[in-house]
């Protein structure tokens, strides 16, 4: 079995613990530093750091030989690669991302960039221009996806449609709002900017008195112009040499100061909040229902608006309405964390989407527990996403109300772009409407995958294995497993022993299993395939069998 070989820094070390809760033990780590090489048997005496992360990792990781190189500032052992030479900020590198998945991720960073070019008012012609131009900048889009989800990609999970474009969108606005009329240039010129020393990644960390104005319309220059003023207030040092009091608290939640700046840039009115009436109160708030401290600054990064809004007024008064509208008052931590934005729409805009979740038949329990499990739902247009949406999975026969509840995040996803090419790629396949009702009615998030990077290359593969069609029509959830890391490597073990399973019980099956027996992944699954399956009854005494061996 190829054990793919990971590059990561000690940061992503700390994710890859966190993310891999399922893992069983990894035997022999390699851990290449420099040009000097050390085996690790356990846990080795090394960089204190290091020591932590590795007992962490220790009976989580993947069974056999796991590579990981550890990539460090250059004040330890490497240069990080230049922003304008690297095309991404140096701060991750997944080199992990096979090459037919990274060249999807490119098609799907295209369309999107195309689509924002287009809401802008360029025409199809002059947009298709642009991106035949723009493959350094499309490489940069990609590198940021890889940085914002670096976890992911870590445990082999693929980004759906709707997640790329959720990571993608609001980059791509913020730099309209920087580069203003310049954009398109910024786009094709990229990483070489159209104004001299101006970079997008840059702007927050370069000295106040290096960072021009940008030469577009009077709105952008007067805009610019606030934004350097609010990023002097966040990093200069006072009379005492220190920064200002809500940036050294900010610092001490967790938050560095160039996340500060960065925050600073997308929203300018950040810079001005004053501690003790806006900042420390909302924080403190965040600390008593829950919310970890870790979590701080993450929460303020995607919504600075938070500290700018009255406990007493606003916030407070909109979380009790949503638990009056169903959201589980004891989840308050994790919902805020998931989409922060949450706690800042208007009473309307709430009640907008409430309103039409009842109107297509959920019931009202259901209701507050997608509002819990999925609170961007509320970012959704109702007549632009939610209701045309739900015409349209209602013309091919799905129960929409079912869909809603099980993957409300397909209703974020555009159906020009995404919903209609998927139909049409299973109609082309030989399936008729009737099977697709059934697969997504089965497998709700079957129209979040994107096709080129997932679909297609998974039917092609499953063409291979000797499945009838109408398998995929009871376990569309094929889909949703990786094709490296677990489709692929099942397929082979079963065609060497000969043995045929069903496709749900060659792939459902958890890798936890494994752990307690400690053997390898052969030898697991030719335990597992000597199971009489017929007369398990249910998963538990299947799992009964098979530690009875």
């Amino acid at each position: 079995m190829v054990v793919p070989c990971y590059h990561l820094s000690m940061e992503d070390l700390r994710f890859l613990a966190l993310a891999n809760n399922s893992m069983v033990n990894f035997g022999i780590c390699k851990c290449f530093l420099s040009d000097c090489s050390m085996k690790v048997d356990g846990v080795v005496n090394w960089l204190e750091d290091g020591l932590r992360i590795l007992a962490t990792l220790q009976h989580r990781m993947w069974e056999g030989i796991i590579r990981v190189h550890l990539s460090f500032p250059k004040k330890l052992f490497f240069c990080q690669a230049k922003f304008a030479e690297s095309g991404n900020d140096g701060s991750f590198s997944l080199r992990v991302v096979p090459p037919n998945l990274l060249a999807a991720e490119k098609e799907e960073a295209r369309a999107v960039l195309t689509l924002f070019l287009k809401k802008q008012g360029l025409s199809n012609a002059v947009a298709a221009r642009t991106i035949n131009k723009s493959e350094h900048f499309i490489d940069h889009l990609v590198s940021r996806l890889h940085s914002i989800h670096k976890s992911w990609y870590l445990v082999g999970r693929e980004l759906t449609t709707l997640e790329i474009r959720d990571a993608l969108i609001p980059y791509l606005e913020t730099l309209l709002e920087e580069f203003g009329d310049i954009l398109v240039d910024v786009v094709e010129t990229f990483p070489d900017l159209p104004v001299k020393e101006t970079s997008i990644e840059k702007v927050a960390n370069a000295p106040v008195e290096e960072r021009p104005i940008v030469p577009v319309s009077a709105p952008n220059t007067t805009l610019n112009s606030k934004k350097i003023k609010a990023l002097d207030r966040v990093s200069k040092a006072g009379p005492a040499g220190q920064l200002p009091p809500h940036i050294i608290y900010l610092m001490e939640l967790g938050m560095e100061l160039e996340l500060i700046k960065e925050v600073t840039r997308k929203f300018p009115a950040f810079a001005y909040y004053s501690l003790e009436g806006k900042i420390k109160p909302v924080v403190e708030f965040l600390l008593d229902i829950g919310v970890q401290k870790s979590e701080i600054s993450t929460i303020l990064t995607k919504r600075p608006q938070l500290c700018g809004i009255s406990l007493s007024e606003n916030l407070i008064p909109t979380m009790t309405f949503l638990e009056n509208l169903g959201v589980d008052k004891k989840q308050w931590a994790t919902v805020i964390y998931r989409f922060p934005a949450l706690l800042t729409y208007s009473r309307q805009k709430l009640k907008a989407t409430v309103d039409f979740l009842y109107e297509v038949g959920l019931a009202a329990d259901n209701v507050g527990k997608i509002l819990t499990r999925c609170p961007n739902i509320v970012s959704y247009s109702v007549e632009d996403n939610l209701r045309p949406t739900a015409e349209y999975f209602d013309s091919i026969g799905v129960d929409v109300a079912a869909l809603l509840y099980r993957s409300p995040q397909t209703f974020g996803l555009s159906i020009e772009a995404n919903l209609k090419p998927v139909t049409q790629f299973f109609l082309e396949k030989g399936y008729d409407i009737g099977n697709v009702a059934n697969m997504v009615s089965r497998y709700g998030s079957l129209y979040t995958f994107s096709l080129s990077g997932n679909l297609v290359p998974k039917w092609e593969f499953f063409q291979t294995m000797g499945y009838p069609k109408s398998e995929l029509v009871k376990f569309p959830q094929y889909f949703g497993y990786s094709l490296e890391k677990r489709i692929k490597p099942r397929h082979a073990i079963l065609r060497e022993s000969g043995v045929r399973l069903l496709l749900n019980q060659v792939l459902s099956l958890s890798d936890e299993l494994a752990s307690p027996v400690k053997e390898s992944e052969s030898d697991f699954w030719k335990k597992c395939i000597s199971i009489d399956w017929g007369r398990c009854q249910n998963f538990g005494t299947w799992v009964a069998s098979f530690k009875k061996g």
